[in-house]
């Protein structure tokens, strides 16, 4: 028998119900196979999410705290932080339709809830914000960089947006200050369309490294002008999605981002200080043909990198 299809659950301050499949197992009670299929909940807190009707069955009733473990069925939890560290920074909606609503995030704050944020995300703060609990982004940036970033408004149009990134449809400009091109070295030529591979390093949590083989990563890189101290304000067009693209090859290149606290090293984090010293990244502009109603879309960000002169 198969199971029933996903509940359409109320959201709870913002965040969406999450699904767990029960596999066949050994678990006597169902908090016990919580603590081991999402370890970095304790006990005690699944116990109080329980006891407070957090955790639900297929039907959407609420589970006590001793409920024995079923297999072959699905339960719903709110994925919530406690501790969560509070982001300062505002995001701007600058467009809202039925199918698409776009955002300007600031530097900062995380696309999806990961880690030690939910509630510090800027998915949860737009479905909160406007009511939309189906809401869903069609790509991401990284918490550090700021910009523009678009969301889905319909499950039923998720797939024709994100293919349209899949499939390189979408004319991505951003803007960067880094070294100064004879700071770094002699032989970069600007304008250039700059190939390489790039793959995760197995010795460095969360980088890329170039490697040879087969180009995965297209950037199209541009001087626009050079500014004092040795820096300078670059255009990049991305022509392929890879995690951390233009940071890696930036830095390959010799010229690392100002900002930067992976490449070219790691560096620790603190919070508060990061605040002070933003990643200059910016995801400015984003062009498409809309494949639902056939516009051409075009949207800008409203940002401006710190370091840029007034």
């Amino acid at each position: 028998m198969s199971r029933p299809p996903k509940l359409d659950l109320p959201m709870r301050d913002g965040v969406s119900a999450s699904a767990l499949a029960c596999p066949a197992g050994s678990w006597s009670s169902l908090v016990d196979y919580l603590v081991e299929r999402l370890p970095l909940v304790p006990r005690a807190e699944w116990l109080a999410r329980m006891a407070r009707a957090e955790v639900l069955d297929e039907a959407g009733r609420p589970l006590p705290p001793d409920s024995e473990y079923r297999a072959a069925v699905r339960i719903y939890y709110y994925r919530q932080q406690h501790a969560e560290p509070d982001i300062p920074f505002e995001e701007t909606v600058l467009f809202q339709d039925d199918w698409l609503v776009v955002a300007d995030k600031p530097h900062f704050l995380p696309v999806t809830p990961k880690g030690r944020y939910v509630q510090q995300t800027l998915l949860t703060r737009l479905k909160k914000r406007l009511g939309i609990a189906t809401l869903t982004p069609i790509h991401r940036i990284d918490r550090e960089t700021a910009g523009l970033t678009v969301f889905a408004v319909r499950p039923d149009s998720r797939d024709a947006y994100q293919r349209l990134f899949r499939e390189r449809q979408v004319d991505k400009l951003y803007e960067a200050i880094a070294a100064e091109p004879t700071q770094a070295r002699q032989d970069l030529t600007l304008p250039m369309r700059y190939c390489s591979r790039l793959q995760e390093r197995a010795d460095a949590f969360m980088q890329m490294q170039e490697v040879e083989g087969l180009p995965n990563a297209e950037t199209h890189i541009e001087l626009l002008r050079l500014l004092p101290g040795g820096l300078a304000h670059y255009a990049l067009r991305p022509f392929s999605g890879r995690k951390h693209q233009l940071r890696a090859q930036m830095n390959a290149l010799g010229l690392p981002i100002v900002g930067d606290r992976i490449y070219p090293v790691l560096l620790p984090s603190s919070e508060a200080s990061d605040f002070d010293r933003p990643l200059q990244l910016l995801a400015r502009a984003l062009a498409f043909s809309d494949p639902c109603t056939g516009q051409q879309r075009c949207f800008e960000s409203r940002r401006s990198l710190a370091l840029l002169p007034g």
